[in-house]
């Protein structure tokens, strides 16, 4: 069953909404991707243009001569990629409002992955960013209180 779901960038000039019919994502580790979003990889939703509406026209980048991507020229958030005469476009799941209800079922562009990035090596210190003291006192002084 399709439900709509919210989005947008980070400092919130351009909001989307979007009928969602499955959870299905997937990683893009292409060159192409990797230099768009200064990222070893990048997670897609795959939805029909049709099912996408812009509450603000996002700002357009043609990153390819085959391909163009919605950004805020504000924050600079990434928010998809698509081909010109496709009825489909890539959403970038972090720009939704509840991304963790996404699951990855691919990878694409496959001959840039970083395997590294995407399996590190176990032991690596883990840092929470809501308990990091020079990160959480920056926010407490600048607002006086944690991002959401």
């Amino acid at each position: 069953m399709a439900e709509q779901m919210t989005g947008g960038c980070a400092c919130g000039r351009i909001r989307y909404e979007a009928m969602i019919d499955n959870d299905d994502a997937y990683f893009c580790h292409c060159r192409m991707c990797q230099r768009a979003t200064g990222s070893v990889s990048i997670a897609f939703k795959n939805i029909r243009k049709a099912d996408l509406e812009w509450a603000h026209e996002p700002d357009w980048f043609h990153s390819s001569p085959i391909a163009r991507r919605p950004y805020c020229r504000e924050c600079g958030t990434s928010l998809g990629f698509a081909h010109p005469d496709s009825d489909r476009i890539d959403v970038t799941v972090a720009s939704f409002d509840e991304p963790a209800r996404f699951r990855p079922t691919a990878h694409f562009g496959v001959e840039s992955m970083h395997r590294a990035w995407l399996c590190p090596p176990e032991g690596l210190k883990e840092t929470r960013a809501d308990e990091y003291r020079p990160l959480v006192d920056r926010w407490m002084k600048a607002v006086g209180k944690l991002p959401e």
